[in-house]
């Protein structure tokens, strides 16, 4: 059995993320595909993410790719998470994930109508969304508040968990507009206000290819096999939310190889990926919160450090913003107020490190500019130094 150890493992990582210098890219899709997807919970992680890897960085060309050719589609998919992936990539994550994503969102709304116990029904929602529809027909696009005026029933308000500890009163516009974006038939447009903004208009969407959900699966393993291999069944089961059955079959169907790796685990990779990748230059990244190269496996080991946890991720498990060098997590930065990036090192890996990573921030403030960026899931390192 091939072994893979655990310092190529960090090597695929800045070859295959495009992280080193030297293979960045022209191409925000490009990005979006050598990750697979990109986290889009926060709307700024997006632009970070790929312009951390882009070889002239600045919002506009990422902007262009999700709003005017929508070759970057956002799609409600792994884990119930919301992610950007290309245009070609998505049918196979819709099939794959996002289309029972898609069907368990309708379920609970319909359940939640039930429950109020005001007749609102499957004939009651089907109604609402005609006409919010036939309104983002009309003007192109509109805000959440624009569709509510102008469609009385988004203004509707439900009961949820009635009885219990957890009750709560909720209009039902995001709502629906969630169950209507999950299944295709809306998309988010531009934001009001910058590019780091989540107060996004809507638009209406064509519906989304149909694939067989097997053959969706091993596509999505094989490609996330390329960009994250060696990696073991629970690493694709935690990225993927599948079951482990699901798992075993996508990685069958996809032809994975079983490799040994310096933990004495198996793992596995795509088909015939057992070769060594050539070290690239030495690099440095600050890449955001819930970043794909932080988030892309559930045992990080071989890259973050135990120690760095506690500084690194929020009480939820989520990542925040981190600083690399040759492949390791060394570090967590943030934006102060003035808009100057500032970052803490917690493994002195020496002067050349220190000095790419000053460098890495002053291209990453070079690009920002005004914008200022405030993670949605706050870590202890990230307030710290923001305080």
């Amino acid at each position: 059995m091939h072994r893979i150890s655990d310092e190529q493992r960090r090597i695929r990582i800045g070859r295959r993320h495009l992280l080193a210098p030297s293979v960045r890219s022209e191409s925000p899709v490009a990005v979006a595909d050598a990750v697979v997807a990109l986290h889009a919970t926060d709307a700024a992680t997006v632009f970070l993410s790929a312009c951390a890897r882009l070889r002239a960085p600045g919002a506009v060309a990422v902007e262009a790719c999700l709003y005017e050719d929508v070759s970057l589609v956002r799609l409600l998919s792994m884990r119930n998470t919301l992610f950007v992936v290309s245009a070609e990539a998505a049918p196979h994550v819709e099939a794959s994930n996002a289309r029972a994503v898609a069907a368990k969102e309708r379920r609970n709304l319909l359940k939640h109508l039930a429950e109020d116990g005001n007749g609102l029904d499957e004939q009651w929602l089907a109604g609402t969304e005609k006409a919010a529809l036939a309104v983002l027909t009309a003007r192109g696009s509109a805000t959440g508040s624009e569709l509510s005026a102008a469609v009385p029933a988004l203004r509707t308000k439900i009961t949820l968990f009635p009885g219990k500890k957890q009750e709560a009163v909720q209009g039902v516009a995001s709502r629906v507009i969630r169950v209507l974006a999950a299944e295709g038939r809306i998309r988010r447009d531009r934001p009001r206000g910058s590019w780091t903004s989540s107060q996004f208009r809507w638009t209406a969407s064509e519906p989304r290819p149909v694939e067989e959900p097997g053959r969706a699966q091993a596509e999505l393993a094989l490609r996330w096999l390329r960009a994250y291999g060696p990696a073991s069944e629970s690493d694709l089961k935690w990225w993927t939310g599948w079951g482990l059955g699901q798992v075993r079959k996508a990685l069958a169907a996809a032809g994975a190889e079983e490799v040994l790796l310096d933990s004495g685990a198996t793992a596995w990779v795509a088909p015939q990926d057992v070769a060594p990748d050539p070290e690239p230059e030495p690099w440095a990244a600050l890449l955001p919160a819930l970043d794909p190269s932080a988030m892309g496996w559930a045992d990080r080991g071989f890259h973050l450090p135990a120690e760095h946890r506690a500084a690194l991720f929020d009480r939820s498990g989520n990542i925040g913003p981190t600083v690399w060098w040759n492949g390791q997590i060394i570090g967590g930065w943030a934006q102060r107020a003035t808009g100057e990036p500032v970052w803490r090192l917690l493994t002195d890996a020496g002067r050349d490190a220190s000095a790419a990573v000053e460098a890495e921030a002053s291209r990453l403030a070079g690009w920002v500019g005004e914008a200022r960026i405030t993670p949605r899931f706050r870590t202890p390192l990230e307030r710290e130094l923001t305080a």
